[in-house]
């Protein structure tokens, strides 16, 4: 056997599928399935069950997983480490974020990376906080930004890398903006609200439930720059983030109605069994550094 057969072996498990392995790994599907058939050949063993859901671990193939992936880590470590030995620390992370609440403290890891491991190769996955978290569960990315409450997964470690206030915003003159915001008169006024999977999406469901009410217009938009421009043009309330916020009160965009109505951690989130790998560990020291850094709020 070796390692690519491996590798393969493992992606399929992760994925359940020959055509997303395929297409992670950069491989046709009759090559995944020849990788297949020539490591339980030499094993003699059946791997894996066709399913209608896909491919399916047999009981030999998972008890022979955790080896596997044992033996990938150990050859990306030999081979991070024999890069370090020549000075260098070099090859991919993958990394996914969200794309407003992560964008700040994302930009500092990057600026950090780029100091420090000038070799190293970063791409980007933009998702929701679940879509980052399965992601990263199953192999498709190493570690991710995301907002949301801490999200239980097996072997799941999960920091807290910032945070911001989330701001209930109006155009200027439509509410009295002094004191406690009127729901009462609030609740008959149109509202723009991104998906019910984003942190503001989240907090306008629970304002509407806690206030008892549902505007009888909402605008549905998921950019909040977007967001932003539609208040400031006098179309609804909507939900900004502290600096987006802040930012378009100073310049007499909008008014801002009372103090934040939530404050809304950001996470770095990684499987804890990986940390220990040199990529990471580069990983997680930016992280840290960014986060000691981060201008308060």
């Amino acid at each position: 056997m070796d390692i690519y057969q491996l590798k393969t072996f493992v992606t399929v498990a992760r994925q359940g599928s020959i055509t997303r392995s395929a297409e992670l790994l950069f491989l046709s599907q009759p090559a995944i399935s020849a990788h297949i058939k020539t490591l339980e050949d030499e094993l003699g063993l059946s791997l894996f069950e066709r399913t209608p859901r896909g491919m399916s671990l047999t009981t030999q193939g998972l008890a022979l997983l955790t080896k596997a992936e044992q033996l990938l880590a150990l050859h990306q470590e030999i081979k991070t480490d024999a890069r370090q030995l020549s000075g260098q620390l070099s090859g991919r992370v993958r990394l996914g974020s969200n794309r407003s609440p992560s964008a700040q403290v994302l930009s500092k890891l990057l600026t950090q990376l780029a100091e420090r491991c000038p070799q190293l190769e970063v791409s980007l996955e933009y998702g929701s906080a679940v879509e980052i978290v399965d992601a990263i569960r199953m192999g498709r990315i190493d570690a991710g930004f995301y907002t949301a409450d801490p999200l239980e997964s097996a072997g799941l470690q999960q920091i807290e890398v910032d945070s911001f206030g989330v701001y209930l915003a109006a155009p200027p003159g439509w509410v009295h903006a002094e004191g406690a915001p009127d729901w009462q008169q609030i609740s008959r006024l149109p509202w723009i609200c991104p998906a019910t999977n984003t942190c503001c999406g989240r907090l306008a469901e629970q304002l509407f439930v806690e206030h008892g009410f549902r505007p009888a217009k909402i605008i549905h938009v998921d950019q909040e720059h977007v967001t932003r421009t539609l208040v400031a043009g006098g179309v609804g309330l909507g939900l900004l983030h502290q600096p987006t916020a802040l930012d378009a009160q100073q310049k007499a965009e909008l008014v801002l109605l009372g103090p934040p109505l939530q404050q809304v951690q950001v996470w770095f989130g990684f499987l804890s069994n990986r940390q220990q790998e040199p990529l990471l560990l580069a990983l997680l020291n930016a992280v840290q550094q960014t986060a000691d850094t981060s201008d308060p709020h």
